[in-house]
């Protein structure tokens, strides 16, 4: 368990006067600084108790939230008739709890999200450090297969022929796109060209997430170049050429085809090193700009000038991936807030840059930007 997560825990165990004065104290100054003429219409601003090490989900429900077209799916969701209790029911009713609350600030305990996760999945039902970027894939898959089971559910009951459903009651949606797929689904295409007889092939793979690999002292627009790279398939690794009817040398690269509406970007910090016999945090130093554009876009890419906007960023901090904190830092309207489980800071857009890495490798205990969501303007 992280010192983050232990403070937590031992805060939330001592739910006294003085705690509670303490999150007011919180809570009032955050409105103070925004200020009540500023402060968004129907916006709220809510931390998440830790329940001893969920960090890792408190940082990465609180960026989902801040990626509005998810949020207004799940509220959607809330609106309809309930359903049988799953984890897209808890969370649904968790974001509605947070978008209904009289206050505009304070803190929220997530425990009926928690208490459900741990239930569905043993990987999150302990007391130790987890991975992020493993809850955030294990959230959003989850959430898509159960709206795909509903569906299924629904058209035996025959509400589907009825029209009852929403957006997914479309004939141009494929049978298993949920809005999850609308939202986070982009497609990769591999490209391969052999270098005999010229042919290029191509194979097409849907993803919800990219996980690029980092350098020191680079942008994210340079790892996504390098995610693309031309690679030489030779030696023992040559191409099987359907055309050429054997194996032959070959150039083989990755472009983005279908550019989602929200990118969500995973930087692999975590690399196990051999040595070691362990996976060791990769601190470096990866500028992420608040503005995005995709150059490594294939050819027949469609809109492949879309431009993104920085929206909410999970943050870990720490040295090495079971030892360590996470928090989030996100968007709301013209300013950037800061998550850190219960407190709620307001922050400059400058301290963003905090937020990169190092520039060495003499420190490895950095906060470190982990897993980005950038949005499309259109």
């Amino acid at each position: 368990m992280c010192l983050g997560c232990i403070r937590r825990l031992l805060q939330f165990t001592l739910v006294n006067h003085s705690f509670r004065h303490s999150v007011g104290a919180n809570a009032s100054a955050l409105e103070k600084e925004i200020g009540s003429e500023q402060f968004p219409v129907n916006e709220h601003y809510f931390g998440l108790v830790n329940f001893g090490n969920t960090c890792y989900c408190n940082s990465v429900l609180q960026a989902l939230y801040f990626c509005r077209p998810f949020r207004e799916k799940i509220l959607a969701y809330r609106s309809q008739p309930r359903r049988k209790e799953n984890l897209l029911t808890c969370l649904a009713d968790l974001f509605h709890s947070i978008a209904n609350q009289k206050r505009k600030v304070g803190v929220i305990p997530p425990k009926k999200f928690i208490t459900r996760l741990r239930k569905e999945n043993e990987l999150f039902d302990n007391y130790m450090q987890q991975d992020a970027h493993e809850f955030l894939n294990y959230l959003l898959n989850t959430i898509a297969d159960l709206l795909q089971e509903e569906r299924k559910q629904d058209k035996q009951n025959g509400k589907l022929a009825n029209g009852t459903l929403d957006s997914q009651n479309n004939n141009s949606t494929p049978p298993s796109s949920t809005w999850v797929h609308e939202i986070f689904q982009g497609t990769l295409t591999n490209e391969t060209r052999c270098l005999t007889c010229e042919t290029i092939s191509s194979k097409d793979e849907d993803f919800l997430d990219l996980s690029v690999d980092v350098e020191q002292n680079t942008s994210i627009t340079h790892c996504l170049r390098g995610f693309s790279n031309t690679e030489t398939l030779c030696s023992e690794y040559k191409y099987y050429c359907e055309e050429c009817r054997s194996k032959q040398e070959a150039h083989k690269r990755m472009r983005v085809k279908k550019l989602p509406m929200i990118l969500a970007l995973h930087l692999k910090r975590f690399k196990y090193m051999e040595q070691l016999q362990r996976y060791t945090k990769l601190s470096y130093r990866v500028v992420f700009p608040l503005e995005l554009r995709l150059f490594n876009t294939s050819g027949d890419a469609t809109n492949p000038e879309r431009l993104y906007d920085l929206v909410a960023v999970v943050v870990h901090c720490g040295s090495g991936p079971n030892r360590g904190h996470y928090i989030a830092i996100v968007k709301s309207h013209d300013f950037w807030l800061l998550f850190d489980d219960d407190i709620v800071e307001k922050i400059d857009a400058q301290a963003i840059e905090e937020f990169y890495g190092l520039t060495s490798e003499i420190s490895k205990n950095s906060e470190s930007g982990y897993i980005l969501f950038y949005q499309s303007r259109d």
